[in-house]
């Protein structure tokens, strides 16, 4: 459930701009592959805590063979 909920961030520009335009909470961005099971069960990790801290932290996902800018840098 958590890989589709959590809000996904489909290129670089949005990654960058989701880091940017938060300026009270902490950004977290799982970079991952979607169709592995250890990103899928942290994706139900993160899904589980969102509400808890929504008001100090975002969470996002970007998927890795999407986004393929973050494959060497995370």
């Amino acid at each position: 459930v958590g890989s589709v909920v959590l809000p996904h961030l489909p290129t670089g520009w949005h990654v960058d701009q989701a880091i940017m335009s938060e300026k009270e909470r902490l950004v977290i961005i799982r970079f991952g592959r979607e169709w592995d099971k250890d990103c899928m069960a942290r994706d139900e990790i993160l899904f589980r805590i969102a509400n808890r801290v929504k008001n100090f932290a975002v969470i996002a996902l970007c998927a890795l063979d999407q986004v393929p800018d973050f494959k060497q840098m995370y």
